[in-house]
C-alpha cells in the first residue's frame, strides 16, 4: 500500500485551549472545522503544505455520549489524566492513495488493522481505522505491542477536496515527524509491514512513548510536542 502522512492529531481538553496551544508554538491558529455525532468530538483544523493539515480534536461537551467508545482513546483513563495537564501531539493519520483500497486491505488482515469505519462531516466523507474499544493502533507480537499514538491511524478520502486540499495553506511546512518508545524495534517492525516506515522517525528511549513535530513557520523552525 502507499501511505502519506494525512494530518497530525492535537488532542485537547477543548477546542479553545488546544486552538491556543498551537496558536503559542507556531503562530497560526487552526480554524473551525466541525463535529463528528458517531464519536461525540469535534475538532479545529490548519492547512499546511505538502496536502497536509493539523488537527485539534476535544469532546464535544454539547453532543451526546455515543453508542461507542471515541477514537484516539479519548475516552481511556490515562488520555484523560494527561489532558488534564493541557493539549499535546498525541497521534498521527496516513492517508491510503487511491487506487488501493483501505477497507480491502483491511478485510485481508483483521488480525492487523482495526475496522474502516465510514464518517461523514458536512460534504466529506472518508473511511478511519478505528479500534472497537476506542484505542490508538498497536503493533502486538509475541504477547507484547507497541503504539501509543506513534503508529498511525489509517483513513482514506471518499471526496476528491479532502482537507488536506482544500484547506487554506497556512504558511507551515512539516519537516519531520518523530518519536521515541521503549519498544522501538516493535513499533518499527509494526510501521515496516504498514509501508509507513519512511514517514516518521523512531528511536528507542525509556519512559513513556513521545511524538513530536518539527515544522517550518514564519517565525522559523518550531516544535509541537
Amino acid at each position: 500500500m502507499k501511505l502519506v502522512i494525512d494530518h497530525i492529531v492535537v488532542a485537547a481538553p477543548d477546542l479553545d485551549s488546544g486552538a491556543r496551544h498551537v496558536a503559542s508554538l507556531l503562530g497560526v491558529e487552526p480554524a473551525r472545522g466541525g463535529a463528528h455525532p458517531r464519536m461525540g468530538t469535534h475538532n479545529r483544523v490548519l492547512g499546511m503544505a505538502g496536502g497536509m493539515y493539523l488537527e485539534v480534536i476535544a469532546i464535544d461537551p454539547d453532543a451526546a455520549a455515543p453508542e461507542r467508545p471515541r477514537w484516539f482513546g479519548l475516552d481511556e483513563p490515562a488520555m484523560r489524566e494527561r489532558l488534564r495537564a493541557g493539549p499535546f501531539l498525541a497521534h498521527w493519520a496516513a492517508r491510503v492513495a487511491l487506487p488501493d483500497d483501505l477497507s480491502a486491505w483491511q478485510a485481508r488482515h483483521p488480525e492487523r488493522i482495526a475496522p474502516a469505519i465510514p464518517m461523514t462531516r458536512g460534504e466529506l466523507r472518508w473511511r478511519l481505522t478505528v479500534p472497537d474499544d476506542g484505542s490508538l493502533p498497536a503493533w502486538r507480537e509475541a504477547g507484547q505491542s507497541a503504539g501509543d499514538g506513534l503508529l498511525p491511524t489509517l483513513i482514506q478520502w471518499d471526496v476528491p477536496a479532502h482537507p488536506g486540499v482544500s484547506l487554506p495553506d497556512s504558511g507551515l511546512t512539516l519537516l519531520r515527524l518523530s518519536g521515541s518508545h521503549p519498544r522501538a524495534a516493535l513499533l518499527r517492525q509494526g510501521l515496516d509491514w504498514l509501508g509507513a516506515d519512511g514517514l516518521i522517525d523512531i528511536e528507542q528511549a525509556d519512559g513513556p512513548p513521545r511524538l513530536s513535530a518539527s515544522f517550518a513557520t514564519a517565525s522559523g523552525a518550531r516544535t509541537l510536542a
